[in-house]
């Protein structure tokens, strides 16, 4: 397989860094990873799932978010919405290069960026969420007690997963202000939901309301004794597998 580098602009001009994996032999489809909130490209549930599908022939495009890991930008004046358009941004990359995303994959509030998104890339004709929260306002219990620090200054320096990110009031008023609901409802397009009954940090009641809000066609996998993260490596090839299956009907293969 063949693992490239991708560089494109966001939205707001700012360049962002991504990695195409390329399967080694033709392209069947081609599909947008959306990593977790605070996460990248490179973490193990976004490299490893790109890896499997490309080694299905699906060729993925993963990428860091404005103002991580490898791409321009301030963090903190970053938000739900400009997420989704950085996703949009990606999708065009694709677009004018090998071909647009017929699949959008969204892992944790990366799901709830490709649900919001799909309706502003014609092409996608499937939605894969994987421990996604129905609701993007349930970011704010990872914030905790800073919430209020936040809105007292504007911004405030928050520890998530070991690391101190700078979140922004405007953040905490955007994930309050979308129609997650709506975008599920108006998604018209096949939908898999995939979630863990063990996911401790998004619970899976969760995945019950994105499916219940969502009209057919419409799936839903357990990821039985996997964590949200999905760090071991056999939950995350099991995801790959499962979810190249589920995405052939729809693709053009």
């Amino acid at each position: 397989m063949d693992n490239r580098k991708a560089i494109f602009a966001g939205a707001d001009g700012q360049s962002l860094a991504g990695r195409l994996e390329l399967p080694a032999g033709p392209v069947v489809a081609t599909a947008v990873f959306a990593h977790c909130f605070t996460c990248g490209k490179d973490s193990v549930a976004a490299s490893r799932i790109a890896r499997e599908l490309a080694a299905r022939g699906v060729a993925v495009l993963r990428f860091d978010f404005t103002g991580l890991g490898q791409s321009d930008g301030d963090f903190a004046n970053t938000t739900f919405t400009s997420n989704v358009d950085d996703l949009v941004c990606a999708a065009g990359h694709l677009r004018e290069t090998i071909g647009a995303p017929s699949v959008l994959i969204g892992h944790s509030l990366g799901g709830a960026a490709v649900l919001a998104a799909a309706h502003r890339i014609p092409e996608a004709r499937a939605v894969v969420t994987i421990g996604a929260p129905a609701d993007t306002a349930h970011v704010e219990h990872l914030i905790g007690s800073s919430k209020a620090e936040i809105e007292a200054h504007g911004v405030a320096e928050v520890l998530l997963a070991g690391r101190p990110f700078r979140i922004s009031r405007d953040f905490l008023t955007d994930i309050n202000q979308q129609n997650q609901v709506a975008c599920i409802a108006g998604l018209n397009r096949a939908l898999l939901v995939m979630h863990s009954p063990q996911d401790d940090l998004v619970g899976v009641d969760n995945a019950r309301r994105i499916f219940d809000s969502a009209r057919h066609p419409k799936s839903f996998v357990s990821l039985d004794g996997a964590d949200h993260l999905l760090t071991d490596r056999a939950d995350a090839s099991y995801v790959a597998e499962v979810l190249a299956a589920w995405a052939s009907r729809y693709l053009e293969m």
